[in-house]
């Protein structure tokens, strides 16, 4: 047998450009390009190894509610100059800072926030006296429809796949769920239409719910061990 992993690539990012309706992230993905490098040539003006290593950050740092304090730990860099660059992003996509100030505004008036499929996620401390309880809950708001969505999805996926393989009549079986990766134990002779398999069930786990304005996209993996298969 083979273990086969099957990652959803940059899935947060993704439900980033749906939710906040960003056209140029929405363009990127559609294309198949480097969401990080595009970023880097939007953000920094040019697009080598530093810039992307820089706006990799950012980009992940935004879903969660990055300060300039954190970015600048992050990045090795002045505090100020952090902030800029937090500016800078938020000047490019401003539909980010919208999404997050309609977030928060509703997580202030409902003492929650939902994923795409209607999860309810509870933001108790919102309207807390306590600033740093405060913003944890507004972080939290903010994050929690995309990390959300996304633990939405891979669940959605994992009954499906299973049933696939079962009426396929493969002796493949889903082992392991981490984060937004699947991993699955196939005979050698089955791994390749295993793979196929549950790589087109999970692309298309938020239909017929939820119809994505970009692409998901699952980079895939075999090997005799879960680090061989990455």
């Amino acid at each position: 047998c083979i273990l086969i992993s099957l990652d959803y690539s940059q899935i947060e990012l993704r439900l980033l450009a749906h939710c906040a309706n960003l056209p140029e992230m929405q363009a990127a993905f559609a294309s198949g390009r480097d969401i990080h490098m595009e970023t880097a040539k939007t953000v920094f003006g040019e697009g080598n190894a530093d810039t992307r290593r820089r706006a990799k950050a950012v980009n992940f740092g935004i879903i969660y509610g990055i300060s300039a304090f954190g970015l600048a730990a992050q990045l090795g860099i002045p505090q100020r100059d952090a902030q800029q660059v937090i500016d800078r992003y938020f000047a490019a996509y401003p539909g980010i800072r919208q999404y997050m100030d309609t977030t928060i505004a509703f997580a202030r008036k409902h003492g929650y926030v939902e994923t795409l499929f209607g999860r309810t996620v509870w933001t108790a401390t919102i309207n807390d006296k306590n600033g740093g309880l405060r913003q944890f809950a507004e972080r939290a708001a903010i994050n929690a429809p995309l990390q959300g969505t996304a633990a939405d999805v891979i669940k959605r996926a994992m009954p499906r796949v299973v049933a696939a393989l079962r009426a396929k009549g493969f002796a493949a079986q889903l082992i392991l769920q981490v984060h937004d990766e699947l991993i699955l134990e196939a005979p050698l002779g089955e791994a390749e239409a295993v793979t196929t398999l549950a790589k087109n069930i999970m692309e298309q786990a938020a239909l017929p719910v939820v119809a994505l304005r970009v692409p998901l996209v699952v980079d895939a993996g075999q090997g005799a061990h879960w680090g061989a298969a990455h």
